[in-house]
């Protein structure tokens, strides 16, 4: 098995980039990608830190994110497991990827910068949902923006409604847990789950 080692046999390999790779990164959101994400409910985070690297799935039931202005966003996290592995990785390094998504649309945008974590009371009142408040907010300037060739999704055929996986084909959380420590009660852990999350939500 042979390995590519250095950037430049890299790019020898793969050769240049078109045009069209060049000219959709741009420092800020146009008119157009603002679009894409005033859409989109559901984003990856990608962060990084001395622990090593991070990738959570982020949705909300409005937009994901909100636009402060054309080079800023705010995230607010919601409630989850306590484990804050990407807000740990935020305190130590600020570098943060975001991959958006919207069902049905093959492309995905794509927003590297840095962020920080506000605890603002003003401000997480500002995204107040069924009463409650997210615990902080990450606040991300944005270095980044572009979107993604859409071959990816097309190739998985994603957004196919006869791909989708029958659930019950899939392991269930509390089962995977019981295969890692067999004195967790898994199928307890699944059956409490759906009612946990609903009133947890936000």
């Amino acid at each position: 098995m042979s390995f590519i080692a250095s950037v430049s046999e890299l790019e020898t390999h793969y050769g240049a980039p078109g045009e069209a790779s060049l000219i959709k990164e741009v420092d800020h959101l146009t008119t157009k990608y603002r679009v894409v994400v005033e859409t989109a409910k559901f984003c990856t985070l990608a962060t990084t830190g001395p622990e090593g690297i991070d990738c959570s799935p982020r949705g909300d039931a409005e937009p994901v994110v909100r636009i402060a202005d054309d080079r800023t966003l705010l995230l607010p996290d919601w409630r989850g497991n306590n484990r804050i592995d990407s807000l740990r990785n935020i305190v130590e390094d600020p570098r943060v990827a975001l991959m958006f998504m919207v069902p049905g649309w093959n492309n995905v945008l794509r927003i590297n910068g840095s962020a920080k974590i506000s605890v603002d009371r003003d401000l997480l009142a500002s995204f107040e949902m069924e009463g409650k408040h997210p615990r902080s907010v990450i606040v991300i300037a944005i270095k980044q923006v572009y979107f993604q060739c859409a071959r990816a999704l097309m190739r998985s055929d994603l957004w196919n409604p006869d791909q989708r996986i029958d659930p019950n084909f899939l392991p269930k959380p509390g089962h995977m847990m019981q295969e890692i420590k067999a004195a967790f009660d898994g199928a307890q852990y699944d059956k409490d789950w759906p009612g946990r999350a609903n009133a947890s939500m936000w």
